[in-house]
């Protein structure tokens, strides 16, 4: 299902709907499903993602490792100050983006859009856009669906993990997905959504998965704020006319080529990157002390 975001652009272009719509035609045909149980399991996934940004802005307490917390109330209180170089929308989808991230490292629970780890990008882009924009749940699960669709695509052409393709795999694709979902929300064409995937991409190739003491936590919750800030930056390229140069097809497929060439270090082992800092070596020999004492 769904290889190449040509395909998507051709279909929503032949049969004159948003990439949303195609990609809830074609569950309903591969899963046999009705419609109806679809888009009620795509706004349980919605409310679960509303539910997160919620938790991590009213909690604010630090994760067990101490490493996170509070991050996402500060630059809620920041942007409330008016003193935000942003602005508030900016400002508002990365405290959503921070919210959910810091959520997921006290083992809450969030949606994986695609991985945990990237998670809270596409809620943080979502629910702010849904104030700004003052949008229903029906257009909501219009931006669920056309990200859904988009990750659908780089999994299945590429990589969602960093694992196996670095954080430009994960944060990557979730800033992709963002991107994407906020051009068809602020009303744009599925071509301009497709050059918001390539506009967003580009510039996340060869991202490294860093995480210090192996945890979701450094750097991944304060990428996740500021490629939610991207996410947006790239939909309003998108929006204002800007085309990438390079296909979103051929973006994905050296993402791809990057991700097979990366070393090991920077996949997700904390074998490389930030997670051999000095500091991130005593933050992680400080983590383990702390176990071999349980």
């Amino acid at each position: 299902m769904f290889t190449r975001m040509k395909e998507l652009l051709d279909l929503a272009s032949e049969q004159k709907l948003p990439i949303s719509e195609v990609m809830v035609q074609r569950e309903v045909e591969e899963t046999g499903k009705p419609r109806q149980e679809i888009m009620a399991r795509m706004q349980a996934h919605l409310a679960t993602m509303e539910a997160a940004t919620q938790e991590g802005l009213a909690q604010g307490e630090r994760s067990p490792s101490g490493l996170s917390g509070g991050d996402a109330r500060r630059l809620r209180d920041y942007y409330a100050s008016g003193r935000s170089l942003l602005g508030r929308q900016g400002d508002l989808a990365a405290s959503l983006a921070l919210a959910v991230s810091e959520t997921n490292a006290r083992m809450g629970r969030i949606v994986a859009t695609p991985t945990a780890g990237s998670a809270g990008i596409l809620p943080g882009v979502l629910m702010s856009l849904r104030e700004h924009l003052h949008l229903e749940t029906e257009a909501l699960l219009a931006g669920a669906f056309t990200a859904a669709a988009i990750g659908l695509v780089i999994a299945n052409s590429a990589s969602i993990a960093g694992a196996s393709g670095g954080c430009q795999a994960e944060v990557g694709s979730a800033t992709a997905m963002a991107a994407g979902a906020a051009v068809e929300l602020a009303g744009g064409s599925p071509d301009q959504v497709c050059q918001a995937v390539a506009i967003a991409l580009q510039n996340v190739l060869g991202l490294v998965c860093d995480p210090v003491a192996g945890l979701v936590e450094v750097p991944c919750v304060v990428r996740n704020g500021v490629h939610a800030v991207m996410a947006l930056t790239a939909a309003d390229m998108a929006l204002a006319g800007i085309e990438s140069v390079i296909p979103a097809d051929e973006v994905i497929g050296a993402m791809n080529e990057i991700g097979n060439a990366m070393p090991r270090q920077w996949k997700e082992t904390a074998l490389g990157g930030l997670a051999v800092t000095p500091t991130a070596i005593c933050i992680r020999d400080r983590i383990r002390g702390q176990g071999e004492g349980l």
